[in-house]
């Protein structure tokens, strides 16, 4: 059947569509209301008719109204039509005694975004559709830094809309405006890499070569070769002459991925480079100019391994002129959704011809956990699901978290203040050798306060020392 407008919403200009599936007498109520509030309204009669209406239509939400007899007989269908639309927020409107069945229950959990019970509330109703509205918008629209941007090229592959990535974003548009070196830094699968792919696009160099060299992953008596050249006859083996990494990037940008591993002798040749812009080959005694943007990326404390000796200090100088820190994904608020769907969409030859997407409660086990390998990570967890399920929907089992589901702990305003409350009592304590008179005048707070503080926190004053 095809979708049916409502002659108000044909009449009157709406910022937003919503797809209505199901008997229109559950919804009836709450019509005028929902259309005052800017939402134009479509009708699909069943669930085996949704299918053709989304595909007249692109619904900002959609709502299902069911009886529980729908929702008993028609759980696959609707795992079905919601995993192939992932970028819509589906509610569904269920009467409240339905909630007590368990196979309705994981129906809801794992396919929908929110639901409602009958009677509706609709203005609590409303909510629900903006705040799924929203989800959708950012879903489908901020997955890559500005590709419209005069002067950018195709963008790289960066996804994410939190405001930590945001910042990512102005600080990349800012260092690809000069050639001075950069400095990345971040753990190990943050994106280091791609950050300097789109500084690189954004940069007067783009027309030029993108040049990247992992120091880490280079034989140690092939890497001076690997990043000068050498010339014909400079050792065994050198049958002919070859260009190295630096000569070969010349009028674009060098990347050297995990810098905190090259050797401190080609560190030397290095800053040599730096400096004078000119290279020599191995077994060579010409200096040859090269015009190339260096950046640099690590996960190794570069302070920290100039203080063992393992890093020298004037070439850390030389390199970390400029400085971009790439937030390890637990920080990142808000992306991992948007990671993991365009993980999914970007290998989707790679799935099971059943699998059309994530389960609620797997996008929500993902989002609490911790992800020690960050993107690297996830991407391998995806793509393994993607090949592993054989469900409609992935399932946090499918991820290999369904274990993990408390990984990330969740601390309350109260149990925040607490443990800072705690943690500067004992340190007060402890600056002032157990003097609680001391302690309670660096808190700025009555003796009498201090001691009931410490009684609450469970805190024994210590042996006063003079």
């Amino acid at each position: 059947m095809a979708a049916k407008r409502s002659p108000r919403a044909q009449s009157t200009a709406v910022a937003r569509s919503l797809l209505y599936v199901g008997p229109r007498a559950i919804i009836a109520s709450s019509l005028a209301e929902l259309e005052s509030a800017g939402w134009g309204m479509s009708f699909a009669a069943h669930i085996d008719d949704a299918p053709g209406a989304l595909s007249k239509i692109r619904p900002a939400a959609a709502v299902i109204g069911f009886d529980e007899k729908d929702l008993l007989t028609s759980g696959q269908k609707i795992e079905s039509i919601i995993a192939h639309h992932p970028h819509l927020r589906w509610i569904a409107l269920l009467p409240r005694k339905a909630l007590e069945d368990t196979s309705i229950r994981k129906l809801i959990g794992s396919a929908f975004y929110d639901y409602h019970t009958q009677p509706i509330n609709t203005a609590r109703l409303l909510v629900i559709l903006g705040h799924a509205a929203g989800m959708a918008e950012i879903a489908e629209d901020a997955l890559y830094i500005a590709p419209h941007e005069p002067g950018a090229s195709k963008e790289v592959e960066m996804v994410g809309a939190s405001p930590v990535m945001q910042q990512i974003y102005q600080d990349i548009r800012k260092v690809a405006s000069t050639d001075a070196p950069v400095l990345i830094t971040g753990e190990s699968g943050t994106g280091k890499e791609l950050a300097a792919q789109a500084i690189h696009e954004r940069s007067s160099r783009k027309d030029g070569p993108f040049v990247a060299v992992n120091c880490g992953a280079l034989p140690a008596n092939l890497i001076h070769s690997e990043l000068f050249g050498h010339e014909k006859g400079s050792f065994t083996g050198a049958h002919e002459r070859k260009i190295g990494r630096i000569e070969s990037a010349s009028g674009g940008t060098l990347f050297l991925d995990e810098i905190g591993d090259l050797p401190l002798d080609l560190q030397v040749n290095l800053l040599r480079f730096l400096q004078e812009q000119t290279i020599q080959r191995v077994g060579g005694r010409e200096d040859i100019a090269v015009d190339v943007r260096v950046l640099a990326a690590t996960h190794v404390d570069l302070e920290k391994a100039i203080q063992l000796g393992n890093f020298r200090q004037d070439l850390y100088y030389r390199l970390n002129v400029l400085q971009i820190r790439m937030p390890p994904l637990r920080d990142r608020e808000g992306d991992i959704p948007l990671l993991a769907q365009y993980v999914f969409n970007r290998f989707a030859d790679e799935r099971g011809q059943r699998v059309k997407g994530f389960s609620e409660d797997a996008l929500q086990i993902m989002a609490n956990y911790d992800w020690p390998g960050n993107i690297r990570e996830l991407i391998n967890r995806v793509r393994r699901a993607m090949v592993m399920c054989d469900k409609f929907l992935i399932t946090a089992a499918d991820l290999g978290l369904e274990r993990r589901r408390n990984s990330r702990i969740r601390v309350s305003l109260n149990q925040a203040r607490d443990l800072a409350e705690r943690d500067a009592i004992r340190s007060a304590l402890a600056d002032n050798l157990g003097s609680v008179t001391r302690a309670a005048e660096q808190l700025q707070i009555s003796r009498v306060s201090l001691y009931r503080l410490m009684e609450k926190h469970g805190i024994t004053p210590p042996t006063q020392q003079s």
